[in-house]
């Protein structure tokens, strides 16, 4: 296979990066794989504890799209083993462990939400527990015995919870050692990951080492925040762009992060090239421009990302008319009123909140609206044989029949 020139192979694979471990070593193996016309081996693990994927994720599963938009071979590692250990990257207490049905059933959704960014028949996908189901207790002992525990408490995570006394599981420590072996049993050049992974991907390449195996090089991306432009997207969080929600809700979201992290956004969650970001930096520094303008320009090209312009189009007009215009939708969910309801019920059954909880809050923040008219009782019944329209929030409706 052909492959293209390694500096215009290099522009591409170091987009959006946030560091290239060792960069002189990637640009080696690039110069191999293209003079012996062999595609390197670019892995990906999956932790398949939370099935639902949001633009966060894709920022790493873009980076191997990229990789495989260069003719290099993606591997898509689904952690089914791993997922029973529970990643403590980034935790002060130790992960739910899951069962590898459970973990395998997730790994499902996993893949076809992964297909929006990948060319998923193309992908090798592996499950780790094909290989480290099989290891006995001797190999985890020989396993083991390659890393110390003084090496293990480098991790910022397991040293503070040393410090204050927070238990630390043995098995926790098994997780980047496993995660390690992955590398080893693929033969992986190279290994994506979040920041957040940085210990892990090189403990891969130091077990690389141990098994007389060339070392992986590790690419690590920036952790996206979510829509406060605070935490981290999570679901958790409340502050995630789902890879399943509307194309109109996908635009709407995007519409609400703060100004200061439009720049980062067009990066990471739109896949920006540099023309682009040149662009945008003009834009942002212009004073007459209204960053609200170029925040448009970002939710329409996320969509289209992710659902096509055809989509996008669709959720920038439905944008203008409910949010800008304050109209309602031309189409909304409906719900059939047979019998009288408290209104929190309604809104919670029907998911436009996500508990009575804060449906309460909501309408006592003036968030909840019939017929555009705000509503103030949280003790609020609809009637069997009203038609109305609740509004909750800018972008959620329904219609009562």
């Amino acid at each position: 296979m052909k492959f293209d020139h390694v500096d215009k192979q290099w522009e591409l694979i170091s987009r959006g990066t946030e560091e290239i471990i060792p960069e002189k070593e990637l640009k080696q193996k690039l110069e191999s794989s293209k003079k012996e016309e062999k595609p390197l081996r670019v892995k990906l693990g999956c932790d398949p504890s939370r099935p639902d994927l949001h633009i966060g994720h894709g920022v790493v599963l873009r980076k191997l799209r990229h990789f495989q938009d260069l003719g290099h071979q993606a591997i898509l590692v689904i952690g089914d083993f791993t997922a029973m250990i529970g990643d403590p990257s980034g935790r002060n207490k130790t992960r739910p462990q899951l069962t590898l049905d459970e973990s395998r059933d997730n790994a499902k959704s996993y893949i076809d939400q992964a297909s929006k960014v990948l060319d998923i028949n193309k992908v090798e996908i592996v499950y780790n527990s094909d290989w480290l189901n099989k290891m006995n207790f001797s190999d985890v002992i020989r396993l083991s015995s390659h890393y110390t525990v003084a090496r293990m408490l480098e991790r910022d995570d397991f040293t503070n919870r040393y410090k204050a006394e927070t238990p630390i599981s043995i098995h926790e420590f098994m997780y980047p050692l496993a995660q390690g072996m992955d590398s080893v049993h693929l033969n992986a050049d190279i290994e994506l990951g979040g920041t957040d992974q940085k210990f892990n991907l090189l403990v891969g390449r130091d077990l690389q080492r141990e098994y007389n195996q060339v070392p992986q090089v590790i690419i690590t991306l920036p952790l996206l925040e979510g829509t406060d432009g605070i935490e981290k997207m999570s679901k958790s969080y409340g502050n995630d762009i789902s890879f399943i929600d509307l194309p109109q809700d996908v635009y709407g979201k995007s519409m609400s992060i703060p100004d200061k992290m439009i720049e980062k956004y067009f990066i990471l969650a739109a896949d920006s090239n540099e023309d682009k970001l040149t662009e945008i930096r003009k834009k942002l520094d212009n004073p007459k421009i209204n960053p609200r303008d170029v925040k448009r320009s970002l939710a329409y090209s996320i969509v289209s990302l992710y659902h096509g312009e055809d989509k996008a189009m669709k959720a920038e007009a439905h944008f203008d008319q409910v949010v800008i215009g304050k109209n309602n939708p031309d189409s909304m969910d409906e719900f059939i009123l047979k019998d009288d309801m408290l209104l929190i019920d309604i809104l919670s059954n029907e998911g436009l909140t996500k508990s009575k909880g804060e449906a309460r809050r909501l309408i006592k923040q003036g968030a909840v609206r019939l017929d555009g008219n705000k509503v103030e009782d949280i003790n609020m019944i609809l009637f069997s044989g009203n038609q109305v329209i609740i509004k909750v929030g800018k972008r959620k409706f329904l219609s009562i029949k």
